[in-house]
């Protein structure tokens, strides 16, 4: 095949000299056809093995099952693999065309020798990237950083080959080359801080299982509140709910507080904690018509009677004095309004009750008694979640009125006085 190249690009040279003309300007004549000849025999060699890689990887990709090939093909695969034989064919011309102009001979001889390690490279890199693709479509793989991993690997391939290409441009020995490249590493560390401060977080994230893609995260530090979209060697990208993104560097997921909320999805119920703040001075014992009135509710009407024979029976074989409310046993109606409440969460459809259910008192504030809600609901989905919660606190505000209670309200002169 040498031979053959050879003797194509000699023969013009020889013809030209038998015409009469001069050493040099058959040279100058026959370099400048044999370059046209070159740019001609260049062009079909590509676009015959373009025709045939593509046209054979795309038969391949419909023929079979698997969606690697597929992935190939999208990426363009067999495109670049088409454009590195013709160039491996300059390169093996070039020393002949300018066998008689050796300084341009060993230019562009570089040239085209840095051109082949760069489209490597690129052929590598999309090599990666179907394969990047293709773990994505398995659920086993799907939710890993993946990303992180094949840039690693492509930075250590661009750094062999920006090694490569300095090597071949300046002709320095490759061990020569290693060991000044030794020497400055501190300088290449500090360049690449941030790309190996990501590339172990990238190691610690997958190992620990700490983020997955899809994972909904919480990120105050970076204004990050939704999914978790793609994680890389430098960056995670967050799509927030408000459909913004938010990028965080890949390193702060090991160095910084965050909130995932896998562990919720994964759970039989989404957490319900919200309080209403009720006015101390509404609190009260109840008198016994009071109670009558009370039993008329039902979801406490059995408790009211049962509390009732109780407390009275209690009350009379001590003999307590009922003309002071505060003596002996009593109802009040925030501790009625709270058995209430449990009542009504345990009959509400939308909440999981084989989870932790109550309704708590707090400690007192300035500003009232917070009366919390402590439950679980079945739907965990954001629009479901709010509006099961939302429901049942509307029916508390509603219904607290009916034991006497208030809630506390800020108003302007409750805020002088603070």
């Amino acid at each position: 095949m040498y031979k053959l190249i050879e003797k194509i690009f000699t023969f013009l040279y020889l013809v030209l000299r038998k015409w009469g003309l001069g050493n040099s300007l058959a040279s100058y004549f026959s370099l400048v056809l044999n370059i046209i000849i070159l740019c001609v025999l260049a062009y079909v060699i590509y676009a015959i093995f373009r025709l045939v890689l593509v046209t054979i990887m795309a038969v391949i990709a419909q023929k079979t099952k698997t969606k690697f090939d597929d992935l190939l093909v999208t990426n363009k695969t067999a495109k670049y693999i088409a454009h590195l034989i013709p160039l491996l064919f300059i390169y093996k011309s070039v020393p002949i065309i300018l066998e008689r102009f050796e300084y341009w001979e060993g230019f562009f001889g570089k040239l085209v020798g840095i051109y082949i390690i760069i489209l490597i490279l690129w052929i590598i890199r999309t090599i990666f990237n179907a394969l990047r693709d293709y773990l994505k479509l398995k659920p086993r793989y799907s939710d890993k950083p993946i990303d992180s991993f094949i840039q690693v690997i492509m930075i250590m391939l661009w750094v062999i080959g920006i090694t490569l290409i300095i090597s071949k441009l300046f002709e320095i020995d490759k061990k020569e080359l290693l060991t000044i490249l030794g020497a400055v590493s501190a300088v290449i560390i500090l360049i690449f801080r941030d790309t190996i401060l990501g590339f172990v977080s990238s190691v610690q994230v997958s190992i620990n299982d700490m983020v997955r893609i899809g994972d909904w995260i919480t990120m105050d530090k970076f204004g990050a509140d939704g999914d978790v979209i793609e994680i890389n060697l430098a960056t995670v990208k967050v799509r927030n709910f408000d459909n913004t993104t938010t990028t965080i560097p890949t390193y702060s997921l090991s160095s910084d507080s965050f909130q995932n909320w896998r562990g919720m999805l994964n759970s039989d119920g989404r957490r319900i904690k919200r309080h209403i703040l009720i006015k101390t001075s509404s609190i009260r014992f109840l008198e016994e018509s009071e109670l009558n009135d009370l039993k008329k509710i039902h979801l406490i009407s059995d408790y009211i009677g049962t509390r009732k024979l109780e407390i009275d029976d209690y009350n009379s074989k001590h003999k307590i004095d009922k003309s002071i409310a505060i003596n002996g046993r009593n109802l009040t109606n925030l501790g009625l309004f709270r058995k209430y409440i449990t009542e009504y969460l345990f009959n509400y459809p939308g909440l999981n009750k084989d989870m932790l259910m109550l309704c708590r008192q707090l400690q007192s504030t300035s500003h009232g008694v917070p009366l919390e809600v402590y439950a679980f609901s079945h739907d965990k989905r954001f629009e479901n979640y709010e509006y099961i919660m939302s429901d049942i606190f509307d029916h508390i505000i509603a219904s607290i009125k009916y034991f006497d209670l208030e809630i506390f309200e800020t108003t302007a002169e409750s805020e002088s006085q603070v």
